[in-house]
């Protein structure tokens, strides 16, 4: 990595992401902080003869990615262990773990995550796969959405989980028709083998964080809001790495931390959330602030664990009489939103059913109700919005957080959720379009490692509603959006949900010069080489220091 104290980025189109001003041919830099935007000759009049040069010919510049909604010290740490993200297949997943097994002798777990619900029957593993591959050792893999986890008889065994153990009220154990439990925990029944597992130290986050801080660089992401940062037990080491990076200058990213709400205690916790806040606040660095607090209030529609008004249905198109979970009373979230925004937090909710969603809002109204200029406050997901409750979006001046991503008729769309949901209900996923249209805020985010962090192939969904590398329709093509309103909820858009909107989010003199530059104009590519999803990033820079660089 390198400063730069004085620089100028020419030799390409720039989209500033100032919707005033939208493009530039140059860009002038000055201690970390923009001087100047505009033409090649307006740029040279302020810059000195012996400014470096960054000539980004034949690509695009870029504001830096703001990761609205992801998880990187968890991330990091996987990708260091166990790392099944890339594997799709049944198969190919059991010999992965197997390879790692028989690699990590000496591991007291196996541990790791990431496999894919798609690539097994009904979306469920069984311990019996992973006792095969690594005999009597205990396994715990999160999958890519951290929802559920695959553990072995070992695991399970440690755990002491039997068919005499019962589901907990915020979780579900899967269990054969004697009800004896075959590998797949849900939600809150994760929580019965985590307790067993070995705690991971500060140094573990640490060392996950800047392995995950490296890779989103390399991806363009300049900043981000982590979605889960747990102020008790072990997780606490992701709150203390955080600290102790941004202390040392190590986190170059500018991040917010959604301090997690724990759903099985009430408003006793604002005081310890507070002081984090305050912990933070004494670093005096614009890298780490505690600012908002995450509460998730729901499941997956996957392992029918989402909050929905109506039932999901059955393999054969059947009312189950089942309407998932919400994690928070309904009643108590309305006070818990109130209390958080009164102390000057902004709330983060994980909401993906429709009555999660409608949930969130009724709390947010009430707060509002209360502070009408109120935080931030953002809904993440939005998997399933009921028509209803659309237009509340922009006249509680709530910020839609979509996972982009995962907006296209995916192998898991389509045979784990559009069954369960019905037409209808299949037609109001990921409404980006619809709530655009309204005016609504949108930021984007990836949740990884649930799925990949690349914005590239984030947006070419946004824009396109199709799977990258697929030749599919467009799914649900009225919720396409344009590629600078895609490429603005990734920049200004998350920029606005951290409040960091007047520092960065877009190239415009005065802010600092955090600036990404594309192998290729994502505005005047076709299919050819992946189209949008094709685009890799040359260049980051953060506050014109340089934190990648493509060789």
């Amino acid at each position: 990595m390198s400063t730069i104290s004085e620089l100028v980025v020419r030799g390409a189109r720039i989209w500033t992401g100032d919707p005033g001003k939208p493009w530039a041919e140059a860009v002038a830099v000055r201690a970390g902080r923009i001087v100047a935007v505009g033409s090649e000759s307006d740029v040279r009049s302020v810059s000195s003869p012996g400014a470096e040069v960054v000539d980004a010919s034949g690509g695009l510049v870029i504001p830096g990615v703001t990761d609205a909604h992801i998880h990187p010290p968890m991330a990091g740490i996987e990708r260091a262990r166990c790392d099944l993200t890339d594997i799709f297949e049944r198969r190919d997943a059991v010999a992965a773990v197997a390879a790692y097994a028989a690699a990590h002798l000496d591991a007291e777990w196996i541990r790791g995550g990431g496999w894919s619900m798609a690539g097994f029957p009904n979306g469920l593993p069984v311990a019996s796969d992973l006792d095969a591959a690594v005999g009597d050792r205990p396994v715990y893999l999160a999958n890519r959405d951290h929802h559920s986890a695959w553990v072995s008889t070992r695991a399970l065994a440690l755990a002491g989980i039997t068919a005499a153990t019962p589901d907990p009220p915020d979780g579900r154990i899967e269990r054969d028709e004697r009800g004896v439990p075959t590998g797949a925990l849900h939600e809150g029944a994760m929580t019965l083998v985590e307790r067993v597992l070995p705690d991971l130290t500060v140094d573990d986050y640490k060392e996950g964080l800047l392995v995950a801080q490296q890779y989103l660089h390399s991806l363009g992401i300049t900043s981000w809001q982590d979605a889960w940062v747990p102020l008790y037990g072990d997780g606490r080491g992701a709150f203390e790495a955080y600290l102790a990076l941004a202390s040392s200058g190590q986190l170059t990213a500018r991040v917010v931390g959604a301090l997690w709400w724990e759903r099985d205690r009430g408003e006793d916790q604002v005081d310890e959330i507070l002081a984090a806040r305050e912990q933070a606040a004494a670093l005096h660095s614009d890298r780490f602030r505690a600012t908002s607090v995450k509460i998730m209030q729901d499941g997956v529609c996957e392992t029918f664990t989402a909050a929905m008004l109506t039932p999901y249905l059955d393999v054969h198109g059947h009312e189950t009489g089942e309407c998932g979970l919400s994690f928070v009373d309904p009643e108590a979230l309305k006070g818990y939103v109130r209390r958080l925004d009164a102390e000057g937090f902004q709330v983060h909710v994980h909401a993906i059913g429709d009555r999660a969603v409608r949930e969130a809002l009724d709390a947010i109204e009430v707060a509002r109700t209360q502070r009408p200029s109120g935080g931030r406050h953002h809904l993440a997901h939005l998997q399933v919005v009921h028509p209803d409750d659309l237009d509340r979006f922009a006249a509680l001046g709530v910020t839609a957080n979509f996972q982009p991503l995962w907006a296209c008729e995916d192998e898991q769309m389509v045979e784990l959720t559009i069954p369960f949901l019905g037409e209808e209900r299949s037609g109001w996923q990921y409404p980006i379009g619809t709530l655009a249209r309204r005016g609504v805020s949108l930021a984007f985010g990836s949740d990884w490692p649930v799925s990949t962090p690349d914005p590239m192939a984030e947006v070419h969904v946004a824009v396109n509603r199709t799977e990258p590398g697929t030749d599919r329709p467009a799914w649900l093509p009225q919720e396409k959006i344009a590629l600078d309103a895609a490429l603005s909820a990734f920049t200004r858009g998350s920029a606005f949900v951290n409040e960091l909107e007047d520092e960065c989010g877009s190239i415009e003199a005065g802010k600092w010069a955090d600036m990404v530059v594309l192998d290729r104009d994502v505005f005047m590519v076709d299919g050819a080489d992946g189209g949008i999803a094709g685009a890799q990033v040359r260049l980051t820079m953060v506050a014109g220091e340089v934190v990648f660089e493509r060789s």
